[in-house]
């Protein structure tokens, strides 16, 4: 069965921080932005989640064992996909869920490399298998889930050409830059990049490759670098970067990187809310239908 782990654990704090400026947006859905996760917004027609989007791609794209990573504290995404009402648009695909817990002290869970720690202690039956990872609060195209589903690799990931995602370069810096040699293995992941190093990279391969955090990895080898992974000093998580970092470092050449050229809606804040919603109605129309 075709395997895929979706990251939603996360507290979406930046999703509750106030707009900037005035923005003209349906009270529903900043009630959601405050009080559910950013994937549960309910920027589709009828209700629907921008989290049914993803699963409809996913779907779309072959997969059909799909783990939720979710934070002890929020209720919201279980409820809604453990109701038999809420999943008839998904029947062909079986969804479980795992806990990220929060620990003591802490306000939030522990970060990616942590969720995804525990998505893998929750499905033992995964060891000796590969799985797609990604966001739920992005929505990427079936074409990238195909490419990572039939990817040959031990692992691979997306690589984001950042001129094609349609941000500006204030936010393109604060996701992570990647390096590759001449064969498009990953040598280096970095996380909210200086501007020189932006600027060498684009002068080196001609385009700046992003992550947006969707990855294709071999079970047993990521397994033991989450467990490893230790916590970013500025952050205070433990984040998949690190994690891949740490891989290729004593695997070289065991992380390929696929160029792609695409926008990936990101739904990180509340100004996020009305782009995201008109790109789903323009592609999707008004009605969640496959």
């Amino acid at each position: 069965m075709p395997r895929i782990v979706i990251l939603a654990g996360g507290i979406s704090s930046r999703m509750k921080n106030p707009p900037s400026g005035v923005l003209d947006i349906d009270k529903n859905l900043l009630s959601d932005s405050d009080n559910k996760s950013k994937s549960m917004i309910r920027l589709g027609s009828g209700n629907k989640p921008f989290l049914d989007f993803l699963l409809m791609n996913i779907s779309r794209s072959g997969y059909n064992d799909v783990v939720i990573v979710v934070n002890e504290k929020d209720t919201s995404i279980i409820n809604y996909y453990k109701d038999p009402e809420s999943r008839y648009e998904f029947p062909e695909i079986n969804i479980s869920f795992a806990y990220q817990p929060i620990p003591p002290g802490r306000e939030k869970p522990m970060g990616t490399a942590d969720a995804l720690y525990h998505a893998c202690l929750s499905r033992p039956d995964w060891k000796g298998k590969k799985f797609t990872m990604c966001n739920s609060d992005n929505l990427y195209s079936v074409e990238s889930f195909k490419i990572l589903l039939n990817s040959p690799y031990t692992n691979s990931m997306i690589d984001y050409e950042s001129e094609g995602l349609g941000f500006d370069k204030e936010r393109i810096g604060k996701f992570a830059i990647t390096l590759k040699d001449d064969d498009n293995f990953l040598t280096g992941i970095i996380e909210k990049p200086p501007a020189d190093l932006f600027e060498s990279v684009l002068r080196k391969d001609g385009f700046v490759g992003v992550s947006m955090n969707i990855f294709r990895f071999d079970y047993d080898m990521i397994l033991p670098f989450l467990i490893n992974t230790p916590v970013n000093p500025e952050r205070n998580e433990k984040e998949i970067p690190t994690a891949i970092r740490l891989l290729i470092e004593k695997f070289p050449g065991s992380f390929y990187a696929y160029r792609r050229r695409e926008y990936v809606p990101d739904l990180s804040s509340k100004n996020d809310i009305p782009v995201v919603k008109k790109f789903l109605e323009d592609q999707f129309g008004k009605n969640l239908t496959k």
